[in-house]
């Protein structure tokens, strides 16, 4: 089954208006990452691998079409249910057509790794904002396995790779604190022989490393004074594995800063993934003062997941730590929502990672927060967001959303609590990570409309 795709080329505008209290009991959609790997690793295993609960936004739809392409056999069950009867390790086949993931870089990245050791040449692209969005920074270490790429000079898509027909394992350590990097690599070397070594000096989030052992994969960690050593022995069949993919914590945090900046609020959260990997956000928030409880905390899949109550809260601006960043890199465009609804200043650093994402979205939030009335100052590597306090964000911004799902998404729920409606020009993208934001927003209370609707 094909699901449907919204039209790239016609603009969706929204705008978001004052609500009142948001109340009631949310699940967000499965969570994109798990999602994107549950894919990707099924395609890879001999034998039928079992999903409940995939996200199926444009992104993940996407991943599936290109395990398609590369020789798998998928199939939609139900809403959310996937059945995917792998071709198993170094298995993929030559595609007939490129492989086009649209607006993903995740499917994109990962799925660069899974045959970068296989003897077969596919093409890789995307829509305009994935081709505007770096490769280098994953075909280069790729390459030390013995990948072949072409077609431009600055790596962008795009682009033609020939996977290693005789790869070699490696020792490798990250440049970059990317998830995406690492997961590629790691997929790389389930097909060359040996043991490969992947060394990460800042933690990132570890969906893969933890999937791969639910799949049966040869996998090790080890803390050493270069950071996480992963190694990983090649040429090992991948065991089917039943997958029940968690809320996502990265959309989750949309109708959570909503509820906290919204006087009277009081939400439930439900089957939100807690991975320590991805609970910066919280972390965060909670610092700033923020009222948010974890509940019915229990193991899913080998993944943590609970339930999380918010409630409106009078929030104070702190300053993240650098090293937090990785933890919730998604989630600091909403974060800077709530930091402009705060007293006194947040500040932001290292946050180079959002420059080259689906938009410069450190740019991106900045210009929008300024359309707002909120006073920020934009560094090379951050933001300072001076919160306005108990008068609240004057709001009234037209917001440029850059193609940015998450831009979108961040400035409609301020428009939730500011005291002039947000108006963004186009959320046509929102359906490649969150294709029922508006209709979940809604539930709760939130006055998400088209313009003059």
């Amino acid at each position: 089954m094909v699901l449907p795709m919204h039209d790239s080329s016609a603009p969706q505008p929204l705008q978001a208006a004052k609500s009142g209290p948001l109340t009631g009991t949310v699940l967000a959609p499965g969570d994109k990452s798990i999602s994107h790997r549950a894919l990707i690793l099924g395609a890879m295993t001999v034998g039928e691998t079992r999903i409940e609960g995939l996200l199926e936004a444009e992104d993940v739809v996407n991943t599936a079409g290109a395990m398609r392409s590369l020789g798998a056999s998928l199939e939609r069950l139900g809403t959310g249910a996937w059945r995917v009867q792998g071709v198993g390790v170094g298995g993929f086949s030559q595609p007939d057509g490129p492989l086009d993931f649209g607006n993903s870089g995740t499917g994109c990245r990962l799925s660069m790794g899974a045959v970068a050791t296989t003897p077969i040449a596919a093409t890789f692209t995307g829509d305009a904002s994935l081709c505007r969005r770096p490769m280098k920074r994953v075909l280069e270490p790729l390459a030390a396995f013995g990948l072949g790429w072409s077609g431009n000079d600055k790596g962008l898509l795009p682009l033609t790779l020939t996977g290693a027909a005789d790869p070699l394992p490696i020792r490798y350590i990250l440049k970059v604190p990317s998830a995406q990097v690492k997961s590629a690599l790691l997929l790389a070397a389930l097909n060359v022989p040996g043991t490969s070594t992947i060394i990460e000096p800042i933690a990132t989030r570890d969906h893969t490393e933890r999937m791969l052992r639910a799949f049966g994969a040869a996998i090790s960690l080890e803390e050493t004074a270069e950071g996480m050593a992963i190694s990983i022995t090649g040429e090992t069949d991948l065991k089917p594995a039943a997958i029940a993919v968690p809320a996502d914590p990265s959309s989750a945090a949309f109708p959570l800063v909503a509820a906290l900046i919204t006087p009277g609020s009081d939400i439930l959260l439900e089957r939100v993934m807690l991975n320590p990997s991805r609970t910066g956000i919280l972390q965060t928030l909670k610092e700033m003062g923020g009222d948010i409880t974890i509940e019915n905390e229990r193991d899913i899949g080998g993944e943590i997941v609970g339930d999380i109550r918010v409630r409106h809260s009078a929030l104070k601006g702190v300053d993240v730590p650098p090293e937090r960043a990785p933890s919730m890199i998604d989630e600091f465009p909403v974060l800077s929502i709530a930091a402009a609804f705060a007293e006194g200043p947040t500040t932001m650093r290292g946050l180079e990672e959002l420059r080259v994402k689906e938009s410069d979205r450190l740019s991106a939030v900045a210009a929008g927060l300024k359309s707002c009335g909120v006073a920020v100052t934009e560094s090379p590597d951050g933001l300072v967001v001076e919160g306005c306090g108990p008068e609240g964000v004057k709001g009234g911004g037209h917001v440029l959303t850059h193609m940015d799902h998450r831009i979108a998404m961040s400035f409609l729920v301020m428009g939730g609590a500011s005291r002039e409606p947000v108006h963004v020009d186009d959320s046509a993208m929102i359906a490649t990570s969150f294709p029922n934001f508006e209709s979940l927003m809604a539930g709760p209370g939130a006055l998400i409309q088209r313009p003059n609707s």
